[in-house]
């Protein structure tokens, strides 16, 4: 692939993935890089809100059509392998590399974000990993601040390093604007403990991109 990327994934749901990636995203376009989005799978998509697709294009500047960034897309929130299940099909491999190649063709960078974890099943046999180390990015890994994330976030780190995925940030989301003490000691600790920089994203207002801070890597 041309395009350099980067690969979000997260300690587990609910920690702000997408929030990330479309950070990500809108800061590569505001430096005037064409960039391309791609989600493998979305879930969920009968709740109310914008999807995490449309939140990626809007954010990225991105004329990505919904196919062109998340080839598989399903109404209940469930994990991809078995949603996918429920409606009869099973997602390809061979579809989600693809779909991701032709994404970063025509672009100056591709952010791709993950389903879940790192070890979540997008088919009975192909994690979210396999996804990540077949595309071959370098990994962002997106954390809760709060207690218990050092052993969330480390055990998201080893797993990508016995797949010989290199992890290139750890975010912090949101990162509330009077950290506690435990805030301030899991976000050094982090540091100290994997060697890898540990950045924060303060809770934004996901309606005007023009305000979000920068997220470089």
């Amino acid at each position: 692939m041309g395009a350099k990327g980067i690969f979000v994934t997260g300690t587990g749901t609910e920690v702000g993935k997408t929030v990330v990636a479309a950070v990500i995203a809108r800061t590569l376009a505001a430096e005037g890089k064409r960039v391309s989005v791609f989600k493998p799978a979305v879930t969920g998509i009968e709740e109310e809100g914008e999807t995490d697709h449309a939140l990626l294009r809007r954010a990225s500047g991105s004329q990505q059509t919904d196919e062109e960034i998340a080839p598989y897309r399903y109404d209940p929130p469930a994990s991809p392998h078995l949603v996918a299940a429920l409606a009869g099909e099973e997602i390809d491999p061979q579809r989600l590399r693809e779909a991701a190649a032709a994404a970063a063709a025509d672009a100056d960078a591709i952010v791709c974000e993950g389903v879940g974890g790192l070890l979540v099943p997008l088919s009975p046999t192909y994690l979210v990993r396999d996804l990540a180390a077949d595309l071959g990015y370098p990994l962002v890994i997106v954390a809760a601040p709060g207690l218990g994330t050092i052993n969330h976030t480390l055990l998201t780190v080893e797993a990508a390093l016995s797949a010989g995925l290199q992890v290139a940030a750890i975010v912090l989301n949101p990162w509330p604007e009077q950290p506690t003490e435990i805030e301030r000691s899991n976000r050094e600790t982090l540091a100290a403990l994997t060697d890898t920089p540990v950045l924060t994203l303060p809770q934004l207002d996901l309606s005007d991109p023009s305000r979000w801070p920068p997220l470089r890597l």
